[in-house]
Order: structure tokens, then sequence, then C-alpha cells
């Protein structure tokens, strides 16, 4: 049965009117569904008990159950989600001084093999739908009673390897007639598929892209993500600039730091090098360790040094607050720790 939450708005009324409904009845549905958060279409007050039984006979609700909650002291929450066919999935909500930001997963496992990611080593599974990954934020919102204001596609899964969903379903978050988050307050994050970063910029889509750049050789950033050696860092720069030339967006780069790895004046002098000019921030990122993960934390004394050179030389950076760091942080281990 199709999965009612699949569908964007355009999408909904083609659906109604290929019942015999009309196309207002599928703008009634979709603010039920993505603004008001129901769970069953019983809850649909004005609307017919006919329609309603015409929809429960061609369409799934798809309400997630909550595997397991945990609750840092810092007040970050992580789900692991059943998302009703055997398998789980991580979402993370965060508060911060401006709202809630939630953290979404794209796929069941990864592809993509980056070797500080606790998803790495997490068997690839499938996608996730559009729906699926809406009612991520759909399900925290219900079981915190509260409203999320930003998004973020960095939780498990390469949102671009999922790019028709993932696109959807930004558009499904961001129609002012739902969930009615805004397009610059949701953020894409790539390890760095060039193809579907050219694709993204023709979207028209204000979002905000994140690139886990994370190195700045070649050699290196292959040692850690295995997708540099598909598209290398020359490849990813350059549809990083015509990206920006496109929307006149802002990119964001996530930087890991890894002790004497990646962390030192060197690289943060190639760093410059490498993004003098464009528009961009970089986010740097004190590394979670993982299990039987080779990578550990840089000093603290060495991210302020990488930090300070980076705003000394004309690229805006700053470090990402750590968040949940006594909840299992990086993303994937919670699933890793109930599958075992």
């Amino acid at each position: 049965m199709k999965n009612i939450k699949d569908y964007n708005l355009d999408k909904l009324k083609e659906e109604f009117i290929n019942l015999g409904e009309k196309p207002f009845r599928a703008e009634q549905v979709f603010k039920w569904i993505f603004d008001a958060n129901v769970t069953s279409f019983d809850d649909m007050t004005n609307i017919s008990l006919e329609l309603r039984e015409k929809l429960k006979q061609n369409y799934s609700f798809s309400n997630f159950k909550i595997i397991k909650k945990q609750v840092a002291s810092d007040g970050t929450k992580k789900y692991l989600f059943d998302v009703l066919d055997g398998n789980a999935i991580e979402t993370v909500l965060m508060k911060y001084h401006h709202g809630y930001s939630i953290c979404v997963s794209s796929q069941i496992g990864c592809k993509m093999g980056c070797k500080f990611c606790a998803s790495t080593g997490i068997n690839f599974v499938r996608s996730l739908t559009s729906g699926e990954i809406v009612e991520q934020l759909l399900a925290v919102q219900r079981d915190e009673n509260i409203k999320i204001s930003n998004v973020v596609f960095m939780g498990i899964g390469e949102p671009l390897d999922n790019y028709d969903n993932v696109v959807n379903a930004i558009r499904i978050i961001n129609n002012p007639k739902g969930i009615n988050i805004g397009a610059r307050h949701i953020s894409v994050s790539t390890s760095g598929l060039v193809p579907k970063i050219y694709d993204l910029a023709k979207e028209n889509i204000q979002c905000t892209l994140s690139i886990s750049l994370h190195a700045t050789t070649d050699e290196k950033r292959s040692s850690m993500m295995p997708i540099n050696n598909a598209y290398n860092i020359e490849e990813l720069i350059k549809a990083c600039k015509e990206y920006i030339k496109m929307t006149n967006r802002r990119i964001s780069f996530e930087y890991a730091l890894a002790k004497d790895n990646n962390d030192n004046i060197e690289d943060a002098k190639q760093l410059v090098k490498l993004l003098k000019g464009m528009i961009c921030h970089v986010n740097l990122i004190p590394i979670n360790k993982i299990e039987n993960g080779s990578y550990v934390k840089s000093s603290n004394e060495n991210i302020i040094k990488f930090r300070d050179y980076l705003n000394e030389h004309g690229i805006v950076a700053t470090i990402r607050r750590e968040l949940g760091s006594d909840i299992d942080a990086a993303c994937g281990q919670l699933r890793r720790k109930n599958l075992k």
C-alpha cells in the first residue's frame, strides 16, 4: 500500500484527481498530515467518512515506532525508529537558542564507507522514501510536542545518493501549507557526489549545501573517504563554485579534525588556498571516536589554532558545538549497538 506521506502537494492533487476527488481535498489532507500532524485518516474531521474510507483502502499512514530514545545531559535527544519493515534508523533532536534542529537519516545504512563514520560497517539496505524521511521530523514533533525550525540531512546515509526522495522530502518540508520550514533552514550534506551537486544547483531550492571535505589533498582524503577516488578534490571544488554561481548561496564545508592526521597548520594553509575567493563557511568538527575507528579527536589547542588561522586568512570558520557526547554522538552508533 502506498505511503500517503510520500507525496508533495502537487503529486497528492494528481492522486486525488485519479481517485475522482477535487484537488482542494488533497490540500485539506496535506494540511492534516503535515501541519496538524495527525496519525490517522479518522482524525481528519472536515473530510467525509466516504473519502476517509477511500483513503484507508489506498494509502497507509506509516507512523514510526520508537525503539529507543536517549537523552543527553545537554538536552540532545537521539531516537532509534522502527521504519515498519524490520529495519531501524537514527534521528537526532538538538536544541539551540534559535529553536529546535533535527538531523535526519536518508538511507538505511550507507555505501560511502567513510573511515571516521559510525555508519561504516553497517550494511546498506535501501534508501528511505520521501515519506520516511519526513516522518522522522513528524514523529519527533509528536513525541516532544514541539515545532522544529531547522532540518539537517546529515544522519545515516548519503543524501545525494537518494537524490529524488531527498529533493521531494525538501519540497514537502518547505511547503507553506504543511510543515512550512524555510529552505534556508534546511541543510543537505554530501560526501561529494559531484554530478548530483550540479543537479541540486538546477533545482532552484534555496537550501544550504554542506560538503564533507575533511582533507586538503587527494591522498589524505581518499584514505578517509573512498568517494574521493571517484570525484577528486579538484572536481569537487569546481562543482562547489558552480553551485555558488548558480544559486548565490554560501556553501558550508565540514572538516572533522583528527589528531596527527589533518589538524596541523600546513593543512590549514592548504585549506585557505583551496577555498580562497569562495562564498563559504568552514565548520570545524571535533571528531567523534567510534568503535574500532582509527581516528581520534584533535586536541582543543590544535582545533582553536586551526580555526584562528582560517579566520585570520579570510576564511570564516567556527567550531561546531559538541552535542550528545554522552549518548553515542556519532551517527550510526545507537543503531550499531542495537543490531549486535
